[in-house]
């Protein structure tokens, strides 16, 4: 849809995985942050941009060739938190911008298609939120005119803190894609989500 950009964040520090950074992991014979770009890439119309951090020409060189823009987040070690406001700074012409995560490998481009609808379906001047009973799940959709309170926030400039104080601005739609609730964080995620013999190994570069 072509109201609608993303920023997928790939900063983190992959702390509970190791040695290894979890986004560059095999996924099926690609990295795992490529083959969630590309994701996206199938299921937008509009700009797909990518926040870096930890490890970040790595992670940069396993997106050549992809239609992305990459931006740094050199305040990564701050946690997630810094890598939202890196997304939200920059300037957008959509109406809307999906903030997704780069270690969700069940995403598919019809989740993407799915949530984009919802968000139409729905109050578009709130912020759309997959739900499952209760769990809050990602991408989340935030429309252009929250951006600048999202960044003014005093307490916490980001999107959790912001949708927890201000419910009266979240849309939340129930879902049971499991896309939408799984991420890869530890050896164990990964083992269970992707069996392979050699035990937890990166993409061939």
């Amino acid at each position: 849809m072509a109201d609608f950009d993303a920023f997928i964040l790939a900063a983190g520090v992959s702390s509970r995985m190791g040695a290894k950074n979890k986004l560059l992991l095999d996924w099926h014979g690609v990295p795992l942050v490529t083959h969630v770009v590309q994701c996206y890439l199938n299921a937008l119309e509009g700009k797909v941009a990518v926040v870096t951090g930890f490890e970040a020409d790595r992670v940069t060189d396993t997106l050549k060739g992809l239609p992305v823009t990459i931006f740094h987040n050199a305040a990564f070690d701050t946690g997630q938190q810094s890598s939202v406001v890196t997304a939200l700074r920059q300037p957008s012409s959509t109406a809307a911008t999906l903030i997704g995560l780069g270690d969700q490998p069940l995403l598919e481009p019809d989740d993407l298609r799915w949530l984009m609808a919802m968000h139409h379906a729905h109050d578009q001047k709130k912020i759309t939120v997959p739900n499952r009973h209760g769990v809050r799940g990602n991408p989340i959709v935030i429309p252009a005119s929250l951006r600048p309170r999202i960044l003014n926030d005093p307490r916490a400039p980001g999107c959790r803190r912001f949708t927890r104080d201000n419910p009266e601005l979240v849309s939340n739609v129930e879902s049971d894609r499991p896309g939408f609730f799984t991420d890869i964080d530890t050896p164990g995620d990964y083992a269970l989500l992707h069996p392979v013999d050699g035990g937890i190994h990166e993409a061939a570069s």
